[in-house]
């Protein structure tokens, strides 16, 4: 009888122990919560259909808004940093191409304080390329 009763108390705290590390294992995840994929990939395509080749307002403000998007992605996916580029150094380790990325930032940056930016459209497409690489890699598209 103490035997059985033994085996009884061993097998409830192997449970026990499994429950425990179960529930650890959960609540430390790092899953993408709060990023709802088709509402990101809605906006990506807006932007996208946003880009016209014979309008060329619409590459600053297309870059404008990859790099919003970018941003948002990144605060959803509780990357944290007082600032995008403080999240973007958290997170550049995980990107295909952190150069990209951080051009792409910077041509941003360039058409939100330069009032003499000119940017073609070959470069548009290249910062959209790496602000949507970069959104496939925080999980957001």
């Amino acid at each position: 009888m103490d035997q059985t009763l033994s085996l009884l108390f061993f097998f409830a705290a192997i449970l026990i122990v499994a429950g425990l590390l179960f529930a650890l294992i959960a609540l430390t995840k790092r899953d993408p919560k709060g990023i709802n994929v088709e509402a990101y990939r809605c906006k990506w395509l807006e932007i996208e259909r946003q880009l016209q080749r014979d309008q060329p307002a619409s590459y600053q403000l297309s870059v404008m808004n990859a790099d919003k998007l970018l941003a948002k992605a990144l605060e959803d996916r509780g990357v944290q940093g007082a600032t995008m580029a403080d999240r973007m150094k958290q997170y550049q380790s995980s990107w295909s191409n952190a150069n990209a990325v951080w051009a792409a930032h910077k041509l941003r940056n360039r058409i939100a304080h330069d009032t003499d930016v000119q940017v073609g459209y070959d470069d548009t497409r290249r910062a959209l390329g790496a602000f949507k690489q970069a959104l496939k890699d925080v999980g957001a598209i």
